[in-house]
C-alpha cells in the first residue's frame, strides 16, 4: 500500500508531558509535515497516543482534504487501545480511524512490550521519524534511539525539542 522511502512516522510525547502549549506544538508539527510533503512524502503513520500522534494524524486528515496523494495509516499497539479513553477522546480517535487508509493493529491484546514493538513497527515501515521530545526518559526517546540505530540508507530523524 506504502512505499517506506515515502513514509513518515510521528513519536512524541503526551501533552501533560510538554511543557509548551498544545498550539505551538500543533503549529511545529503542520511545518514539519508540510516540510515532509514537499519532498515527496506522502503516507504517515500515527501511533494514536493522544497528544502528539493524535495531533499529527488530524494535521495529516487536513492535508489529504486538499492533496488526495496523502495517506494516513493508525498502527494500533493492541486491540482495544482507545478503552481508557474519555468520551472526547473516544469521539475524536473513531473520527480519525474512520478517516484513515489504512489501521494496522501490531498486537492482539495488551502485553508490556506492545507499545515499543508499535514503535519498533512504525520506525521499520519509514525512512522518517518526526519527533517531538522533550529531553525525558521513555517510549519517545526509546523509539528516537532505535530510529537513529536503524542506518537506513536515507533515514532521518527530525527532533522538534521542546525543552524549558
Amino acid at each position: 500500500m506504502y512505499d517506506i522511502k515515502t513514509t513518515a512516522c510521528f513519536t512524541g510525547h503526551r501533552e501533560e508531558k510538554l511543557n509548551i502549549a498544545a498550539d505551538i506544538v500543533k503549529t511545529l508539527l503542520r511545518k514539519e509535515i508540510e516540510k515532509a510533503i514537499s519532498v515527496g512524502f506522502n503516507t504517515y503513520i500515527s501511533g494514536m497516543a493522544p497528544g502528539v500522534d493524535v495531533w499529527a494524524a488530524e494535521i495529516v486528515l487536513e492535508m489529504k482534504e486538499k492533496n488526495p496523494d496523502i495517506r494516513l495509516v493508525c498502527a494500533l499497539p493492541f486491540e482495544g487501545f482507545d478503552k481508557k479513553r474519555s468520551i472526547e477522546e473516544k469521539e475524536q480517535y473513531y473520527s480519525i480511524m474512520e478517516r484513515a487508509d489504512k489501521v494496522e493493529v501490531i498486537c492482539s491484546h495488551y502485553s508490556r512490550s506492545c507499545f515499543q514493538l508499535r514503535n519498533k513497527w512504525m520506525v521499520d515501515n519509514s525512512s522518517l521519524v518526526i519527533a517531538v521530545y522533550n529531553g525525558e526518559k521513555g517510549g519517545t526517546r526509546n523509539t528516537i534511539k532505535y530510529a537513529e540505530r536503524c542506518g537506513k540508507g536515507n533515514f532521518q530523524c527530525v527532533h522538534l525539542k521542546i525543552m524549558e
